[in-house]
């Protein structure tokens, strides 16, 4: 054990063992000694980051440590999208929205005391942000529509019926477009042109 002292710490804390010893033998005992105190060491943690992006998810957790073990509490910006632990050691939030940015505050008590630690979470709704996003899904759209476009007209621009094959590529009016093999046989684009 550490040296005696008037004030009782945590270096007390341990296993003694006393020995009495007489002309008939010696007997040994061992007595645990546990030194209760007030939470220490506060700290949170967000995960993954304090810098949460608007629609994200994240979670705050608290630690502290004390004897007995402390009971934790909490201060923080009230949103609908919250959901604590089971021992209220962590607060986890789904799709993070305005309401979720601020101060977060978690207190530890025990019958020594209590103590505090706080952390500031941001939420990231930045409009360039989001018109970035909507410009890139815009142009993703734009391209689609153009080649969806450009596949109509080759499919189907040209007039469509049944006609002789051998008239229509002696015409002057008519431009064989493609030639496909099928199971009823050898199939024929014609595109007939305007008199």
């Amino acid at each position: 054990p550490p040296p005696p002292s008037p004030n009782v710490t945590r270096a007390h804390a341990g296993t003694y063992q006393c020995q009495a010893t007489n002309a008939h033998g010696s007997a040994r005992r061992n007595v645990t000694v546990a030194v209760e105190y007030s939470p220490a060491a506060v700290s949170l943690r967000v995960l993954p980051s304090a810098n949460v992006s608007r629609g994200a998810s994240f979670s705050v957790e608290c630690r502290a440590e004390g004897l007995p073990a402390p009971t934790y509490g909490w201060a923080l910006p009230l949103a609908p999208n919250l959901r604590f632990a089971a021992d209220n050691r962590s607060v986890a939030v789904a799709g993070a929205a305005a309401a979720n940015r601020g101060l977060y505050t978690c207190t530890a008590t025990n019958r020594h005391g209590q103590r505090a630690g706080s952390v500031m979470v941001r939420v990231d709704e930045s409009w360039l942000a989001l018109l970035a996003s909507l410009g890139s899904l815009g142009a993703a759209t734009a391209v689609g529509l153009a080649a969806a476009g450009g596949y109509y007209l080759k499919t189907t621009a040209c007039k469509k019926g049944e006609y002789n094959v051998r008239d229509a590529e002696g015409s002057s009016e008519a431009a064989c477009l493609h030639r496909q093999r099928h199971d009823r046989g050898e199939i024929y684009g014609i595109q007939l042109t305007q008199p």
